[in-house]
């Protein structure tokens, strides 16, 4: 799929690396953001023993976050520099075990407003070479004009 963005922020890729650097979230399960291109996003996340459920697989509340923040962040690469983006709701399919030594979140915006965004990430668990989807989401972004994210801060509400 040809993905074709534009971004408001000629600096995009530096802002959104800062600021999942400061989400102690994705730092806590051992997540990182290898790629941030305009509309896309990849998380890559490690399994552990500590992040895995009864039976072994990568949680899937893990498997949520992870999805949740790829898409959040695709769509952040298209926003202004002074704008925030906030997950309104999220639709996730968990569709096998994620099961492998590495998990990929491709997040990707599906349409662009100016208020509103829609999101979709796949997750794909990776082992021996072999990529299978494991859950599909899809995601309703707001965007918040004039809240610029503040290092270490949480905005007012």
């Amino acid at each position: 799929m040809t993905r074709v963005h534009k971004p408001l922020d000629p600096h995009f890729a530096e802002r959104v690396r800062a600021s999942f650097a400061r989400q102690q979230a994705m730092a806590l399960i051992g997540a990182s953001m290898p790629v941030i291109e305009p509309g896309y996003t990849e998380i890559h996340l490690p399994q552990r023993l500590d992040i895995t459920q009864q039976h072994g697989y990568i949680h899937g509340g893990v498997v949520g976050m992870i999805a949740d923040s790829a898409a959040g962040y695709a769509a952040s690469t298209l926003t202004g520099a002074d704008t925030e983006v906030l997950t309104v709701e999220y639709k996730l399919n968990l569709l096998a075990p994620a099961d492998g030594p590495l998990l990929i979140a491709e997040g990707s915006v599906v349409r662009y407003g100016r208020t509103l965004i829609v999101t979709r990430a796949e997750v794909l668990a990776v082992n021996h070479g072999r990529k299978t989807a494991c859950a599909l989401m899809q995601q309703t972004i707001i965007a918040v004009h004039g809240r610029k994210e503040q290092p270490g801060q949480r905005p007012a509400s």
